[in-house]
């Protein structure tokens, strides 16, 4: 039995053979709720698809990461329903979760540092995800000014935050 060699095999890979032109003209990569893209992940095991987002994934010059900030803390799918009040987020049988949120909220930071990704589309008034209006705690469908977990902490490192809604066709 005698191997033929078929092929030269390199151990080693330069960063410009990866990047094609050498960065210049790479797709900007963004951030974006998975649940906009049809991922059954929300609290309710459903999907949340928006065509304005989903349209996004045609788009030669964008590369959309989906994340799940409430899964990547440790949260199952479905979950109970969770509203953030104050700096904490209680689900609706009064267990705190903040601890989760947080956790999910550093590994979406994670993510997206390491993709390079400047800006974000989350799902809106989520407790995690929501940017400028969240539901208040009451779990009344009623609204307060304020940011989800995720949402707050990329702000606080410099990663521009948009909801779905503010997508043009």
């Amino acid at each position: 039995h005698h191997l033929k060699e078929v092929g030269v095999f390199s151990t080693e890979i330069k960063v410009s053979d990866l990047s094609g032109d050498g960065g210049s003209n790479m797709p900007e990569k963004i951030l974006v709720s998975a649940c906009l893209l049809g991922i059954g992940c929300r609290y309710d095991g459903k999907e949340k698809e928006n065509p304005r987002v989903k349209k996004l994934l045609e788009n030669p010059d964008v590369v959309l990461i989906p994340v799940c900030p409430e899964q990547l803390g440790g949260l199952s799918t479905p979950r109970t329903a969770s509203e953030r009040s104050g700096d904490r987020v209680i689900n609706q049988a009064g267990e705190d979760v903040t601890v989760q949120y947080q956790k999910g909220a550093e590994e979406a930071l994670k993510m997206a540092e390491l993709y390079g990704c400047k800006r974000a589309i989350l799902k809106e008034r989520s407790p995690s995800c929501g940017c400028g209006i969240i539901y208040d705690g009451s779990f009344s469908r009623q609204t307060v000014p304020g940011n989800g977990v995720t949402a707050e902490l990329f702000l606080n490192h410099g990663i521009s935050v948009f909801g779905e809604s503010v997508l043009e066709d």
